[in-house]
């Protein structure tokens, strides 16, 4: 056996390389994150072949000072901590002071700086093990630091083939850089390859300069297809764009998700925005979000991963509630009566009440945890709609003892009330019955101007399919089905919540085998149990019996749900097994009960179907993530025959 011993520092270095640089992406993530520490308002970035035969950064920070030079490519090395109290509240991207060294162990390297206080710049260079102490020169620099890597593992052949072709890495890069400009919007970023220029990003301090950088950034598309939020509560704060549910991603490309302005990746936060669009998204289908969570920095472990692109909470249930409320809530604005351009637009005016003009609208690391988020302010249009159909059944149901499924039924009653005593209604089948009168005259405003509702009245039924209507705007196109599936599954879970307690004994209680692991878990849940509908108790080291269930739950899935909420409280802190489980089989009952196709409607009940839509959440799309309606202004339906040329 060999004998213990110290490894050589270019060793050492080359070992730590191995996980701070594994590709010219992850070379250029370490050097930006070094400049926006360093109070940089403006990086240059400009690569060759990909990042592998030349990488140059030049910034505007603070610089760092001539002594400092060679401290600099020493590993545990930084002017970022010096206390574990430091360590336990990170404020910086980068602390751990491996990635100088690490880089310029394996390239050749040479870094140049001027701090405010020198006359002149220094530079000082290294090729994988040469010693710094000899390359230190004087240079002509102005105020700042730059960076030149030049051929990237040229002394470390096994990683060197491990390299894709230019472009792979190449867009590896470009994926990089942009998802750093999207959290420093006070930062402006110039990428540039083989000597063109990718993209030269402005600094963006306004909302409506955001909202330019992400549209550049992510699409226009994105941008105009989102929901803005800007929420916090119990010093949380989250803001942000998400993608309605109808602009979803076959995969998920375009998620991206910062704590305290450092972008990462966590399993606990991804599954809270899935859980948030779980009622709303078509299968297979993934949801688009540029989102940034503000907290105490205390409150957050970002000491996980050597790349730092994995954090801890130490109140994770707190967090993923927090998000999972936050977006819900946005989410059911998708309905016909919002209008998320007028929600832009009068958060932008409260976010430029609330901010001094040279304080920057986007949440930095400084900050983020302390920001005051804007509330969201907005209301619906005032519009006269149809009377609402009704939904309190609880305490009718509790006295004549009805379960869920008669209450099921009587909502499917309920939704064929009388609507021709409706004088809205009244007023739209007279005006159609006599097309010289535009439906849009139909409806008046508090200063006595004509107004129509968000998707007008209708006109007529398109091979039993399709509802025709006429707004203010042009034309709207409904999906008769999707629509009503829509409306009563928002009713059915109305209900189902005012009288979410309903269990069922069983007659025969339900034996279930789990882990020992699992029975610890379940003992410490009993409560969360019995809120969820759920009687289970330990019988053994590893036997337990279900002796009572949701009401609307089967038997036979019983078994597969428990062990989902535990899963779901091991992983989260809290579980949504049931309310998912219960959300499908609504979901089911809702597709049942919905008009079909074929179904021939009169105008009065095509009205009252798009009265409903416009007070129902999330009626922009059906239960599976289907749009329902669709719109063609004037202008739109003028292109399409040539109109005006």
């Amino acid at each position: 056996m060999k004998r213990i011993q110290t490894l050589p520092r270019h060793l050492t270095n080359q070992i730590a390389a191995g996980e701070v640089v594994e590709r010219p992406a992850a070379v250029i993530k370490e050097l930006v994150e070094n400049s926006l520490d360093a109070g940089a308002t403006r990086i240059e970035i400009d690569i060759d072949k990909g990042g592998v035969q030349r990488i140059s950064l030049r910034d505007d920070g603070h610089g760092i000072a001539k002594d400092d030079l060679k401290l600099a490519l020493d590993r545990h090395a930084t002017s970022k901590i010096s206390t574990i109290e430091d360590l336990e509240a990170v404020e910086t991207l980068g602390f751990r002071g491996e990635a100088l060294a690490s880089i310029s162990a394996v390239s050749r390297f040479c870094l140049q700086s001027r701090t405010n206080d020198e006359e002149m710049g220094w530079s000082i260079e290294m090729e994988g093990e040469n010693d710094p102490d000899l390359l230190l020169k004087p240079i002509a620099h102005g105020l700042g630091t730059s960076i030149h890597v030049r051929d990237l593992f040229f002394n470390v052949p096994a990683r060197r083939k491990f390299l894709r072709a230019e472009r792979t890495e190449f867009l590896h890069i470009d994926e990089t850089v942009r998802k750093i400009a999207l959290s420093h919007f006070p930062v402006a970023f110039k990428l540039s390859h083989n000597g063109k220029v990718i993209f030269d990003l402005k600094a963006a301090v306004s909302l409506t300069e955001q909202r330019a950088r992400v549209a550049k950034l992510c699409g226009q598309m994105f941008v105009e297809q989102s929901l803005y939020i800007n929420e916090e509560i119990n010093g949380l704060c989250l803001r942000g764009w998400i993608a309605k549910p109808t602009f979803s991603r076959s995969q998920a490309d375009l998620q991206y998700f910062y704590v305290n302005d450092r972008m990462i990746r966590d399993r606990a936060l991804n599954q809270a925005v899935r859980q948030a669009y779980q009622d709303v998204l078509y299968s297979g289908r993934y949801p688009a979000f540029v989102l940034f969570l503000g907290l105490d920095p205390v409150e957050v472990d970002v000491n996980v991963h050597p790349t730092k692109q994995e954090v801890r909470f130490s109140s994770g249930r707190q967090v993923f509630g927090f998000i999972r409320k936050v977006l819900q809530e946005a989410l059911k604005k998708t309905q016909p009566a919002y209008e998320t351009q007028g929600q832009v637009e009068q958060q932008e005016q409260i976010t430029a009440i609330s901010a001094s003009p040279s304080e920057p609208v986007a949440i930095t690391k400084n900050q983020a945890y302390s920001l005051k988020a804007a509330s969201n302010t907005g209301k619906k249009p005032s519009i006269r709609v149809a009377a609402a159909q009704p939904l309190a059944l609880k305490a009718q149901a509790v006295k004549e003892q009805k379960g869920p499924l008669q209450l099921y039924a009587q909502l499917l009653e309920v939704n064929d009330e009388k609507i021709d005593e409706q004088p809205e209604l009244k007023l739209a089948k007279k005006q159609n019955a006599n097309m010289t009168h535009a439906p849009s005259k139909t409806c008046e405003n508090k200063k006595g101007q004509e107004k129509t509702p968000p998707l007008g009245f209708a006109l007529a039924q398109l091979k039993g399919v399709y509802i025709l209507a006429e707004n203010d705007s042009g034309l709207i196109l409904v999906d008769m089905h999707a629509a009503h599936e829509r409306v009563v599954y928002e009713k059915l879970k109305q209900a189902w919540q005012e009288d979410k307690l309903a269990t069922q004994a069983l007659l025969i209680p339900l034996s279930l085998k789990l882990s020992p692991l699992e029975i610890e878990r379940l003992t410490t849940c009993e409560e969360l149990f019995q809120k969820l509908g759920l009687a289970v108790s330990v019988t053994g080291f590893e036997t337990a019996l279900i002796r009572t269930i949701p009401a609307l739950l089967k038997q036979e899935h019983a078994e597969q749900l428990v062990k989902d909420v535990i899963s779901d409280v091991s992983r989260f802190g809290d579980s949504f097994a049931i309310e998912n489980h219960l959300n499908d089989i609504l979901a089911t009952m809702a597709c049942h009960g919905a008009v079909r196709a074929n179904r021939q409607l009169s105008l009065p009940e095509m009205n009252a179907l798009l009265r409903d839509m416009e007070k129902t959440d999330h009626a922009n799309q059906c239960n599976h993530g289907r749009p329902t309606w669709t719109a063609l202004d004037m202008t739109a339906l003028d292109k399409l025959f040539l109109r005006g040329r």
